[in-house]
């Protein structure tokens, strides 16, 4: 079948030399995250120049809150992106059609879910948190807000993915950049002009989230490719591809909601120390999310990659994809986290004028910046497994090596007197990112052994 898919934005990822098509599929998905974390680093930027470090710990301290409640749904966003990129690369037009339908569909109930569910319940959580008395109210009036925007955040996030699964990345940098421009301007216009302090910050995020989702959709509605144009009045959920969805994005998403709850009991850990502690750590996580997002960046290319070649039957190219992937983000997190653990004093003076809460963040990054490379790592093998179809498998790695290491050490040897610092606390990052990744190694050696095996592929 003739395909009249914009050839302009689409990539084949089962052709040509490996390493040149990852760095351009790549690069737009890394632009996207630094955008976004950018126009984010604006809201804490925003209430923390002109509102307080009460409301900067209020904003800064929901992140774990926040990817805690989103991460099954964003892990079913995963799924659907590896059976598009297969039934792409296998050029099956109806199996594709269903999928993107299907998936669209899920992220609009998926997002409603999540609003009433945010909207109701994130106060008490944060109480359970151990938020200060000070930050409490901020933090649910910013919370409240934030999660009316649930539904353009999952519609634009699984869009998204669709759209990369496909081999365009492009696109999806456009539309962020025009809604996260916007959010900047409504950033300032409601905090400063308006006085709104953390609920100008909120409402800003949700409009701008809205105007994304409709960019994405109106693209999808207009997408000429192989099965892959979106029709509203075609939503519906085909129960067969929602079981393989689940079955792959489920894991993923559970896998994602074990790290968030871990993140909730270091936030918990973190709140402890007080504000200033609370205020340094979410300052510094702002700063660790620009190396993370161009890291992840290399997740998602290996999820798309090995997902495109295997539904393609290039078996041959997924052991050069893995190679690739790990070199890159390899040079990639080594060069950013130390280049960003340099200048995190002057960095971190962006977010506040304390010294005391500058000196608090640079605690953090000190374990966190010149190690970031290693969770790069663990995750390019993640998403290299998953890409393969397992997905069950690095979710009880990653339970068992980051999620059950994490909570043994702080409920056992943080509680000790002689080790409860700040410092006891951010060491399980690189201890745990360093035992799962090696993990992962064994278990995608294991995987590999039998897809060769089931496939008669020759060594």
């Amino acid at each position: 079948m003739k395909e009249k898919g914009n050839k302009k934005y689409q990539m084949d990822l089962c052709q040509g030399p490996v390493l040149n098509k990852m760095i351009a599929f790549a690069l737009p998905i890394i632009l996207s995250g630094l955008l976004q974390l950018a126009f984010n680093a604006a809201d804490m930027v925003v209430v923390g120049k002109f509102c307080g470090e009460n409301s900067l710990a209020a904003v800064g301290s929901t992140g774990a809150l926040i990817n805690l409640i989103t991460n099954l749904f964003m892990g079913l966003s995963v799924g659907a992106g590896v059976m598009v990129a297969r039934f792409y690369g296998a050029r099956s037009e109806e199996n594709l059609n269903q999928t993107i339908h299907t998936a669209i569909l899920i992220s609009i109930l998926g997002g409603v879910f999540l609003t009433f569910f945010g909207v109701c319940c994130t106060r008490q959580i944060l109480i359970w948190m151990d938020a200060k008395d000070q930050v409490l109210d901020l933090s649910a009036r910013y919370l409240r807000i934030y999660f009316l925007g649930m539904p353009a955040m999952m519609v634009y996030n699984f869009g998204s993915s669709i759209l990369r699964s496909l081999g365009d990345t492009k696109r999806p940098l456009y539309y962020l950049t025009l809604a996260g421009a916007m959010n900047v301007i409504l950033n300032l216009l409601f905090v400063i002009v308006c006085h709104m302090n953390v609920a100008g910050v909120a409402w800003a995020t949700v409009i701008s989230q809205t105007i994304a989702a409709y960019l994405i959709l109106r693209c999808m509605s207009q997408e000429q490719g192989l099965g892959c144009q979106l029709h509203m009045s075609l939503l519906r959920i085909h129960k067969t591809k929602a079981i393989q969805m689940i079955k792959i994005g489920l894991p993923a998403g559970f896998q994602g909601v074990l790290f968030s709850a871990t993140n909730v009991l270091i936030q918990k850990s973190i709140n402890s120390f007080g504000d200033v502690v609370m205020a340094g750590s979410a300052a510094s996580c702002s700063l660790e999310g620009f190396v993370y997002v161009s890291m992840n960046a290399m997740y998602q290319t290996a999820i798309s990659f090995a997902s495109q070649n295997l539904g393609a039957g290039r078996y041959d190219r997924i052991p050069k994809i893995t190679r690739t992937a790990l070199v890159c983000v390899l040079a990639l997190g080594f060069c950013l986290g130390n280049l960003f653990y340099l200048f995190c004093p002057f960095l971190l003076s962006f977010f506040t004028d304390s010294p005391q809460v500058i000196q608090a963040g640079q605690i953090r990054f000190r374990y966190i910046g010149p190690t970031y490379a290693l969770c790069g790592l663990m995750d390019v093998m993640v998403g290299v497994i998953r890409g393969l179809g397992y997905s069950l498998t690095p979710m009880i790695v990653s339970l068992i090596g980051v999620c059950g290491l994490r909570v043994l050490w702080l409920t056992t040897l943080f509680e000790m007197e002689a080790f409860h610092t700040i410092d006891m606390v951010y060491v399980t990052y690189p201890i745990s990112w360093t035992l799962t990744f090696f993990t992962h190694v064994l278990c995608y050696r294991m995987i590999w052994k039998k897809i060769k095996k089931d496939n008669k592929i020759k060594a």
